[in-house]
């Protein structure tokens, strides 16, 4: 697999410094949302705020408990990466400490946020997928 396919579709999301007050320009922006790009039948459902990455959308609920955080912890060494556990879990690369994905936990859904331009993104993003669903919550 390969990188996400989706990195021109963040980019048409964007704008620059001359068009952020234009609000036709921002309407125009908008509407690329009313058709939204999937990933391995993952919906994208929205960019993170602060680094842009994509978030997809896991078909599932995830609490976090001892057996699933090891199961990321597995993921996340086969693709050279650590976890680095702030408010929700974030994947590193082992060398540099870039970060690649990250995965957050609500009340109501699950996402799975991956650098678009991350070589192995489409990969991780279903490795994670897969590994997550089979390690059920705890009662």
């Amino acid at each position: 697999m390969t990188r996400l396919n989706v990195g021109p579709y963040v980019a048409s999301l964007k704008t620059g410094p001359a068009l952020v007050r234009d609000r036709q320009a921002f309407l125009a922006r908008a509407r690329l949302r009313d058709e939204v790009p999937t990933v391995a039948g993952l919906p994208l459902v929205g960019l993170g705020g602060s680094c842009g990455k994509p978030a997809f959308l896991l078909p599932y609920l995830v609490r976090w408990n001892e057996q699933n955080t090891l199961t990321l912890e597995q993921v996340t060494q086969a693709f050279g990466c650590f976890v680095e556990y702030g408010a929700y879990p974030h994947l590193k690369l082992e060398e540099g400490g870039q970060e690649v994905a990250a995965v957050q936990d609500w009340s109501n859904m699950a996402m799975v946020f991956v650098r678009p331009g991350y070589e192995r993104g489409e990969e991780l993003l279903v490795r994670l997928r897969d590994a997550l669903e089979s390690t059920p919550p705890e009662a």
